[in-house]
């Protein structure tokens, strides 16, 4: 692994595990009010064509990190929808 590999698999491993308290936290209780329902959808869409663009150049940092990425940002995006929907029944 050469050194721009590495700095490429420590970015990914950074900005996506970044995620985790987030998705976590809104989990966990069920309050997805201070996320922007807007933001999570531009977010995602980007996220999922940094994808396309990783498998299209075949950088490995730049496809797992939006693999993973994208998981949590739709998880997110879902659990706004769901609890939002949810708290207005």
């Amino acid at each position: 692994m050469t050194a721009t590999e590495a700095i490429g698999y420590l970015a990914a491993l950074l900005t996506t595990t970044s995620f985790v308290p987030q998705a976590l936290h809104i989990w966990r209780t069920r309050d997805a009010r201070a996320i922007s329902l807007g933001m999570y959808s531009v977010f995602s869409a980007g996220v999922a064509l940094w994808l396309a663009y990783g498998l299209l150049v075949g950088s490995c940092p730049v496809m797992l990190a939006n693999v993973v990425t994208l998981f949590f940002a739709l998880s997110i995006l879902l659990m706004k929808i769901r609890y939002d929907r949810e708290r207005r029944r």
